[in-house]
């Protein structure tokens, strides 16, 4: 029988778990705070579990922990890009970001992607396998330990699909916003998707306040099939509609990511067919100037065309703001600083 992924465990299975093993229930409630509130790196860290216990995990139990293998902060705003390592030497990168309302920190969910999107660098080498509970908890608590500080806003919007590893990912956001963890609040995370129709339209139904964001990126659904390889499955105007059931069915204001590419999306009349695709939505656009990496030839619009595009937007009362750029001057767009030290490694 295969070790136990404790970490992974919510605190109602770990309390099984323990019982199993001819534990006190109250013992995982103790193993779960120094996972998960303590944040500890080693089993022989927890002073008030019995060695006998502490040696059960040991051969019962894998305990992940992410390896920190290199960091890069931004001179400019204090972003900080991680890369950790995983079993068999698979990377993922995280990345924290200071604002004054608090920490927030942006986690992959796999390493590497399926989803194909044309101004990724994520999804470049494809697929390799979807992160556990733990290993997308990890993140955050190395960040967390690394820095000495709390977090208090979590973007599942880095590598990967989050809905394609769909339990997985319910199973991450329960144990984060659980009370006996770190407890940050529903409503301060964020999950993205591409548009998985079906996944979007099952979490409306899981009794969950976290913000949704559509990563839409086009104002029809010719232009979306030239940038995201998602629409041959699912029409833009099938995803927009399951973002707007998400809303009525939970009640959160959905948001709409748009990645601004130079004479691909970025013109008035593409601006007026957005308007009109989310009309009478209650929903908020968020505008990305394209982050250009080198295997791709898409150019970022200057300051003037993204803030006329905006304006465009606001004039048909869509609600819009445009993302702050933060650690422009570190590997800042998903998957490169695993991939460029991925080369670095193979050269």
């Amino acid at each position: 029988m295969g070790k136990t992924d404790i970490k992974s465990l919510p605190l109602e299975q770990l309390e099984q778990w323990a019982v199993e093993y001819g534990e006190k229930k109250f013992r995982a409630k103790q193993l779960y705070q120094w996972m998960h509130v303590k944040l500890v790196d080693d089993p022989e860290q927890m002073s008030n579990l019995s060695a006998a216990f502490r040696q059960k995990i040991r051969e019962n139990c894998t305990f992940t922990v992410l390896k920190q293998v290199t960091m890069q902060e931004s001179a400019l705003d204090g972003t900080r890009k991680y890369l950790f390592e995983l079993e068999a030497h698979n990377m993922v990168e995280s990345v924290l970001m200071r604002y004054k309302h608090g920490n927030s920190v942006c986690i992959s969910s796999q390493v590497g992607c399926r989803m194909g999107c044309r101004f990724c660098a994520s999804t470049l080498d494809g697929l390799v396998r979807n992160l556990t509970p733990a290993e997308m908890l990890e993140q955050i608590y190395r960040i967390s330990a690394d820095t000495g500080e709390r977090v208090s806003n979590v973007v599942v919007m880095g590598t990967g699909e989050p809905l394609d590893n769909y339990d997985n990912l319910l199973t991450f956001i329960r144990m984060l916003t659980d009370e006996n963890g770190l407890h940050i609040s529903q409503r301060n995370l964020t999950v993205s998707t591409c548009g998985l129709v079906p996944r979007i339209r099952d979490l409306a139904k899981e009794g969950l306040q976290i913000t949704l964001a559509l990563s839409l990126h086009a104002s029809n659904q010719e232009k979306r099939l030239e940038l995201m390889p998602v629409a041959k499955s699912y029409d833009i105007h099938e995803a927009v509609d399951a973002m707007q059931d998400y809303f009525e069915e939970t009640g959160r204001r959905v948001t709409f990511e748009y990645s601004l590419v130079a004479g691909v999306n970025d013109t008035e009349e593409d601006a007026r067919e957005l308007a009109e695709l989310i009309h009478g939505i209650n929903c908020h656009v968020n505008l990305i100037p394209v982050n250009p990496i080198k295997e791709r030839d898409f150019v970022q619009p200057d300051g003037k065309s993204v803030q006329e595009f905006k304006n465009k937007l606001e004039k048909c009362r869509i609600n819009v703001t445009i993302r702050r750029e933060m650690g422009r001057d570190i590997d800042g767009a998903c998957g490169q600083l695993r991939k460029r030290f991925s080369e670095r490694q193979d050269s």
